[in-house]
């Protein structure tokens, strides 16, 4: 059995399906009940108290640990616990979640408590596997009411670009990590196959519409004054100085979706046309 943590989320939905297409037995674990493919058994549970998920680990084989910003800030001990509780439950394989940030910008409490858990993964004594993912392309998702109702996609640094990965890629890189010892021991840094800009990011979505969606250029302040809504401010000055200044090694283009899959990572416009019902 393979469990996997955020199973509702952008990649848990698709890792999901995945494994289950591959006939493994799969437990979906996530904080709400959730539809899950068919043949899924779904448990809703609390990660930060991780003895309550001995029932979900036990006889599990494998475990795709994801974990939200808050549990990290709910104290570093509740993600490290669970790992070994993962770890007494009989769980062989772990394949974590981290993130490209924890090298391109390693201070933060946020990634430093990531990059605890990185190490405490690697000391387990459980195989392993680190994915470093950069930005998503589903954030874009955040511009989808604006463009359903005023065909407008408001963002700061119009031309500025990251290369941005599918979330798919990155499930489809943590389902053959989780399935094939051959990936035991890799960190992979997960990237999309170009930088592009929230511009060019605009006109994807609209050539996906077929109809036109006007660019809105906001300053920081405009922007931070929105991200703070829903985000601490620190975060949210966290999240511009990257998006408004990336640094070289968050520019860089990475092999490694193609080197753990054997197929190219897609670009955002693949993933605009899959999710065009967002934006109608």
């Amino acid at each position: 059995m393979i469990v996997v943590t955020g199973a509702t989320g952008n990649i848990g939905r698709p890792l999901t399906q995945a494994l289950a297409e591959a006939g493994q037995q799969v437990t979906a674990v996530s904080r709400h009940a959730a539809p899950v493919p068919d043949g899924v058994r779904h448990v809703t549970a609390d990660l930060t108290d991780p003895a309550s998920l001995r029932p979900v680990l036990s006889g599990a084989k494998a475990l795709f640990l994801l974990l939200s910003g808050d549990l990290h800030a709910a104290g570093a001990a509740a993600p490290t616990d669970l790992v070994r509780e993962a770890v007494a439950s009989g769980v062989r394989r772990i394949v974590l979640l981290s993130t490209l940030g924890v090298v391109t910008r390693p201070f933060g409490p946020t990634r430093v408590a990531m990059r605890a858990l990185e190490d405490t993964v690697r000391e387990s004594g459980a195989e392993w596997a680190v994915l470093r993912p950069g930005g998503f392309a589903s954030n874009a998702l955040w511009w989808a009411d604006s463009v359903r109702t005023e065909r407008v996609v408001a963002a700061p640094f119009g031309d500025v670009g990251v290369p941005i990965i599918d979330p798919a890629d990155i499930a489809a890189v943590a389902a053959a990590c989780l399935q094939d010892a051959q990936h035991t021991g890799n960190t992979y840094e997960l990237t999309g196959p170009e930088v592009i800009t929230p511009r060019q990011q605009t006109q994807a979505i609209a050539e996906a519409l077929g109809a036109p969606v006007h660019f809105q250029e906001l300053t920081r302040e405009e922007a931070k004054a929105g991200m703070t809504q829903t985000m601490p401010p620190e975060l949210a000055d966290d999240t511009l100085d990257i998006i408004g200044a990336p640094n070289p090694a968050e520019l860089r283009i990475s092999p490694d979706v193609e080197r753990a899959t054997g197929h190219a990572p897609r670009p955002f416009a693949a993933w605009a046309g899959r999710h065009v019902g967002a934006f109608r």
